[in-house]
C-alpha cells in the first residue's frame, strides 16, 4: 500500500510539473513570423504543418517551412533550385537597355515565383505556382514530391492562372481556383484543363472595387470554402478577407467577411488560409504589410459561427498573443547565423536571381563562403551571386567577417540592406588602395521588362582603409542593424544603421543614421534583405572569403 501511495504522489508531482511547464511556455506572439513571408499557404500532414511563401526573384525559390506547434518554423526545402525559361533569371544582360536585343532583356525583380499553392493528395505533395510574367514565362507549374523536403519534380505546365490554388475534391477530382472568382477542372492526371469547365463561380459585387485574389480553397463538413483577399478601400471598407461557400461546386456561392482587422499599429490585413489541428481546432494564418520589413504573418484562432470560419478573438480582431498549440517543441528559426562550415549552402540563404554556380564555393576554403567575380557589371543590381537572408522585427542585427586579400582592381564587396532602395556598405579595391563607402542606392526598372535603366548612388561617407588594414591578411567586419518597431507615425521605424570594425570587437558607425528602408511593390515587391555581395567593375577573377554571418534578433 505504501508503494501505491508513493507512486500516486510521484504521479501527482509529475502532473504538477507538467502543468507548471505549460504555464511557463512562452505564448505565440503576433506577428507569428515578423519577416517577409507573403502569400502563405499552409497544410497539415499528420502532426506537422507545412507553409509555402513567395520569394519571387530569389533562388532557390518557393520555400517550404515546417512546424509542429505553429510557433517554431524552419525552412526544410525549396520547390525548385532555379527557373530557366529566360536569361532574365540569370541577370545575364548588363548592357544599357538600348544595346540589348531579344526576349531575354531585363530581370525578374518582383516577378518570378508568386503565390504557391501547397496540397497533399494520394500520398504525395503537390505545389502549383505561376510567375507573374507574359508569355511562356508566365506558365503555371505543377510540381510534385514524395515529401515536403523534396526532391520536387515538374509534373506539368499549363496556361497562366493568376494567384491560383490547387484543390482535390473528396473523390480526387482536381480543380484550379484563380483570379477573381474563376475556376476550372483538371484532368485526373493534372496534365490539362477539362474542356468547357472554365467558368466564374461568383461575380464580384459593386462594393468590391479592387481585385479579389490570393484564393485558397478547403472543404469542411461537406461545404466548399474559397477565401480571398479583398482590396476594397472605398465606402468605409478596409482590406479584408472574404469567404465564399457552397455545397455544390456548380451551384450558387454565398459570401461573408471573415476578417477585417487592423493590428499592431499597422493597417488592416488579409490573404492567407486556415488549417486544422489533429484535435480538430482551426487556426487562420494571414499576412500584413509592414513596410520595410515586408509582409509578416499573423496567427488567429478560427471560430466556426453559423458555418463560417470567423478569424480573430471574441472581438473579431487578430490577438496580440495566443497560447501555444503544442508545448515543449524545440526553438526553430527561419533566419540564422552561419559559420559556413558545411559543404552545402544552408536552407536559410537565397541568391538574388539564379547564381553562377562556379562562382561560389564552400569547399575551396573550408569554413568560408567564397564569392568569386564572374561577370563585369556596372552596379549591385546587376551583380550575380548576391547572397540574401530576410531581416526580422522588432529589431535585428547581422554582421560578416570578410577576407579581402584576393580582391582585384575595380572589385566591390560588402553588405547591404538590399531592396529597390538600398543602404550599402561597399569595400572597393582601386589599384593598391582600399576604401569603405556607405551609400544610398536607388534602382530604376522598366515596367514591362524590369530592365535596369539607372542606378542613382549617393555616397554618404568614405573611409580610406589602405593604412588601417593588415597588409598581409586584410580583413574587415561589416554590420547592419535593422529596427522595425512600430513608432505610431508611419507604422514602423524601418531604420537601418551601418557599422564597420577592424577587429570584430570595436564598432564604428558609418554613413546615414536611421536610413529609411521602404517597401515598393512596383520594383522588388519584397521586404528588405541582408545582402552579401562581390562583383567586378573592371575584370573578373577576384574573390572574397566570408568567414561567417552572425545574426541576432530582439525577442518580440
Amino acid at each position: 500500500m505504501r508503494h501505491f501511495f508513493s507512486a500516486l504522489l510521484l504521479s501527482m508531482l509529475c502532473a504538477v510539473g507538467v502543468a507548471q511547464q505549460q504555464m511557463k511556455e512562452e505564448p505565440i506572439k503576433n506577428p507569428m513570423l515578423w519577416a517577409d513571408v507573403p502569400d502563405p499557404d499552409v497544410i497539415r500532414v499528420g502532426d506537422t504543418f507545412y507553409l509555402v511563401s513567395t520569394t519571387m526573384h530569389l533562388m532557390p525559390g518557393a520555400p517550404v517551412m515546417a512546424s509542429k506547434d505553429l510557433k517554431n518554423w524552419e525552412t526544410v526545402g525549396y520547390i525548385f533550385d532555379k527557373l530557366t525559361d529566360s536569361p532574365k533569371y540569370d541577370l545575364a544582360f548588363s548592357l544599357p537597355l538600348e544595346d540589348q536585343k531579344g526576349e531575354g532583356v531585363g530581370t525578374v525583380y518582383g516577378r518570378g515565383q508568386w503565390a504557391t499553392s501547397l496540397k497533399y493528395h494520394d500520398g504525395k505533395f503537390w505545389a502549383l505556382l505561376a510567375p507573374n510574367e507574359q508569355g511562356s514565362m508566365g506558365d503555371t507549374y505543377i510540381f510534385t514530391a514524395p515529401k515536403a523536403e523534396g526532391p520536387w519534380t515538374i509534373h506539368t505546365r499549363l496556361r497562366h492562372f493568376h494567384d491560383a490554388t490547387l484543390f482535390f475534391d473528396d473523390d480526387g477530382t482536381p480543380y484550379i481556383f484563380f483570379g477573381t472568382g474563376e475556376m476550372c477542372q483538371l484532368t485526373r492526371d493534372l496534365k490539362s484543363v477539362v474542356e468547357g469547365s472554365l467558368r466564374h463561380y461568383f461575380q464580384r459585387e459593386e462594393e468590391e472595387r479592387g481585385l479579389l485574389e490570393g484564393t485558397r480553397v478547403i472543404k469542411h463538413r461537406g461545404t466548399y470554402y474559397a477565401m480571398l483577399i479583398s482590396q476594397a478601400y472605398g465606402g468605409g471598407l478596409n482590406r479584408r478577407e472574404v469567404c465564399y461557400r457552397t455545397k455544390d461546386l456548380n451551384g450558387k456561392w454565398e459570401k461573408n467577411v471573415i476578417l477585417e482587422s487592423p493590428f499592431g499599429g499597422f493597417s488592416h490585413l488579409a490573404q492567407g488560409t486556415i488549417v486544422d489541428t489533429e484535435e480538430g481546432d482551426w487556426y487562420g494564418i494571414m499576412f500584413q504589410d509592414r513596410n520595410g520589413v515586408g509582409r509578416v504573418l499573423t496567427l488567429s484562432p478560427v471560430r466556426w459561427i453559423d458555418g463560417w470560419p470567423m478569424l480573430g478573438d471574441e472581438s473579431y480582431r487578430v490577438p496580440d498573443i495566443m497560447r501555444p498549440y503544442k508545448t515543449g517543441q524545440p526553438t526553430k528559426k527561419i533566419v540564422l547565423s552561419d559559420e559556413f562550415d558545411d559543404t552545402k549552402l544552408a536552407l536559410h540563404w537565397q541568391w538574388n536571381h539564379n547564381p553562377v554556380d562556379n562562382a561560389w564555393s564552400l569547399t575551396e576554403r573550408p569554413g568560408f563562403m567564397r564569392l568569386k567575380t564572374s561577370r563585369v557589371v556596372p552596379n549591385l543590381y546587376l551583380a550575380p551571386n548576391t547572397l540574401t537572408q530576410r531581416m526580422e522585427g522588432p529589431a535585428c542585427s547581422g554582421y560578416i567577417c570578410m577576407d579581402l586579400s584576393k580582391m582585384k582592381d575595380g572589385d566591390c564587396a560588402g553588405l547591404s540592406a538590399f531592396n529597390g532602395d538600398s543602404g550599402v556598405l561597399t569595400v572597393k579595391k582601386n589599384g593598391k588602395k582600399w576604401t569603405l563607402e556607405m551609400s544610398e542606392q536607388n534602382v530604376t526598372l522598366t515596367e514591362r521588362e524590369k530592365a535596369v535603366t539607372k542606378v542613382d548612388e549617393k555616397v554618404i561617407e568614405t573611409i580610406d582603409l589602405t593604412t588601417l588594414l593588415n597588409a598581409k591578411q586584410p580583413k574587415i567586419w561589416l554590420r547592419l542593424d535593422g529596427d522595425f518597431r512600430p513608432n505610431g507615425r508611419r507604422g514602423g521605424n524601418d531604420a537601418a544603421n551601418f557599422y564597420y570594425s577592424l577587429d570584430g570587437e570595436q564598432w564604428t558607425q558609418i554613413g546615414t543614421k536611421n536610413y529609411r528602408m521602404i517597401f515598393d511593390y512596383r520594383r522588388f515587391f519584397m521586404g528588405t534583405k541582408f545582402g552579401i555581395f562581390n562583383y567586378a567593375t573592371k575584370k573578373v577573377g577576384g574573390h572574397v572569403d566570408v568567414e561567417y554571418f552572425k545574426y541576432s534578433c530582439e525577442e518580440k
